[in-house]
């Protein structure tokens, strides 16, 4: 069975509520009544259109439309938000999905094939918010190699430009924490670089201190967890090459989750993996949020959609 198999039998069982705030796009509209045939999960659409078999909701229509935005004034009047503004602002499709998940109506969300990256992140941290404890609201791509069968994460590859080494660490922690919603796997955590255990000297760049004090903050944070770095991608993930540049590392070029020290290193990365490598990329997927919210491409397929359905449903159901 393929990692996305595992994904997707994940979320049928658990038959979690996944609602998408952009239901009058002719892609989502095929992917919900796709999930909805395949029991991926229960499906809602927010929007105007009617379609057999999927629940529509219009939220200038809806009977919660007045408890949603009660519970959005209290959410963010400390930001100015006035009664009048939350009853405007839960008219829009994405903050309606938002709260439905924020207030347990909904066990997760998607948006992004018509909205930007920024709004449907905004949205989401406005509305669900950061899951306790977690300082960073970060992303990964779930790269599958061997035709599907061996899931790696890649992080982050999508929001986070330059992450400071407290975002690296958060980072590093939470893409640890995202892998084992896939059956069987246990995290091992390889912080890249061009470096490996300093073969180059720190001086030489800004990013090699940046990984030694995430590093550091991890060790901390999360003693238990398999971490090492700075290594190079060959030290991580090949075992031959581990044993010569990095004798003794917990990782042992066994790697399954990846940290970039960039946003353009990940992001070149990642594509690079897809392009030659064959990798599949799911995502970007979102992680640190109190509750399951993910972003499609503007260029999404009705396929992509399907498996970011099933990617939420997984998230949700281990929740």
């Amino acid at each position: 069975m393929s990692a996305l198999e595992d994904i997707v039998a994940a979320s049928k069982e658990a038959q979690p509520h996944i609602v998408l705030g952009e239901g009058n796009d002719p892609r989502i509209i095929e992917a919900a009544v796709r999930a909805t045939r395949d029991g991926l999960a229960r499906i809602t659409l927010v929007g105007e259109t009617n379609t057999p078999g999927v629940t529509t909701i219009n939220p200038e229509a809806s009977p919660d439309r007045r408890r949603y935005a009660a519970a959005l004034h209290k959410l963010r009047e400390h930001k100015g938000m006035t009664a009048q503004t939350a009853e405007r602002a839960v008219e829009a499709p994405l903050v309606f999905a938002a709260m439905m998940v924020r207030e347990g109506d909904a066990d997760g969300t998607i948006s992004g094939a018509v909205a930007t990256t920024a709004d449907v992140v905004r949205t989401a941290l406005q509305v669900i918010g950061k899951a306790p404890g977690v300082d960073t609201v970060s992303s990964y791509f779930l790269m599958l190699l061997d035709g599907g069968a061996r899931p790696v994460i890649f992080a982050d590859c999508g929001l986070i430009l330059q992450p400071h080494a407290a975002e690296l660490a958060s980072i590093a922690i939470a893409s640890a924490g995202s892998l084992p919603a896939l059956p069987g796997e246990v995290p091992r955590v390889a912080m890249l670089s061009f470096s490996t255990k300093g073969s180059v000297p720190e001086k030489a760049h800004e990013s090699l201190p940046r990984i030694a004090e995430a590093m550091a903050m991890v060790k901390r944070k999360s003693p238990d967890l398999v971490i090492d770095g700075e290594l190079q991608f060959d030290a991580a993930m090949v075992p031959d090459v581990a044993d010569r540049k990095a004798p003794g590392s917990p990782v042992r070029g066994a790697a399954n989750v990846f940290v970039f020290p960039s946003l353009s290193a990940g992001n070149i990365g990642y594509k690079i993996a897809q392009r030659l490598g064959g990798a599949t990329a799911l995502g970007p997927i979102l992680q640190g949020l109190a509750k399951p919210a993910n972003d499609l491409s503007r260029g999404c397929t009705a396929d992509d959609v399907y498996q970011m359905i099933a990617i939420t449903g997984a998230q949700a159901a281990a929740h």
